[in-house]
């Protein structure tokens, strides 16, 4: 799991390009009429400016992270395992870092309540407008994913909460797992 995360964080169009074929695939399923090409380009013109906000935020995590991509995946990989950085300038990004995400996640709470009554009033419309199987389709679509999204929130923001303190504690051992953050993945 470890290898697969250090690809994503190295090569973020990858990312990209699976979360356009999703949407591709998804889509397709829930309009059946329309050509897989034609599904795919609506995809990819959809998600423009979802792709520049994953760019710009990547782009500058790894200015803050030292310039490097090396360095974020550093840092990304002390953050996963819980770790605190042993060096200096490494828990410097890695402080700038967990600092800037913790203050993106400020209105998380109210952003997974917009989700949740978005994917409720798009569901409503859908089975007054659509059919029963796609409204269920998408009502399980719905659950799901904002079920896994809320799990992988709190999940997130705990983990770099636990880092915050430990990095203000100084912890000795060099581990947030002293501040009760526990590992994502076995050490490799």
């Amino acid at each position: 799991m470890r290898r697969i995360n250090d690809f994503f964080i190295r090569h973020s169009w990858v990312s990209i390009v699976l979360g356009v074929v999703a949407a591709s695939v998804l889509t397709w399923m829930l309009y059946p009429g329309r050509s897989p090409g034609a599904t795919v380009v609506r995809a990819c013109l959809y998600s423009v400016a979802g792709v520049a906000a994953v760019l710009a935020r990547r782009r500058k995590e790894k200015r803050f992270a030292g310039g490097s991509t090396e360095r974020l995946v550093s840092v990304e990989q002390h953050l996963r395992a819980g770790e605190v950085p042993s060096d200096p300038e490494e828990r410097e990004a890695m402080r700038e870092i967990v600092d800037r995400r913790l203050h993106q996640t400020r209105h998380r709470v109210v952003g997974l309540v917009f989700l949740a009554v978005l994917f409720a009033g798009a569901t409503v419309l859908f089975g007054l407008t659509g059919g029963p199987l796609r409204t269920v389709g998408l009502a399980v679509f719905g659950v799901v994913f904002m079920g896994w999204l809320i799990w992988n929130s709190n999940g997130q923001t705990r983990r770099l909460r636990t880092m915050r303190d430990a990095m203000r504690s100084g912890s000795p051992h060099g581990s947030a797992q002293a501040a009760g953050l526990p590992p994502t993945h076995p050490a490799v």
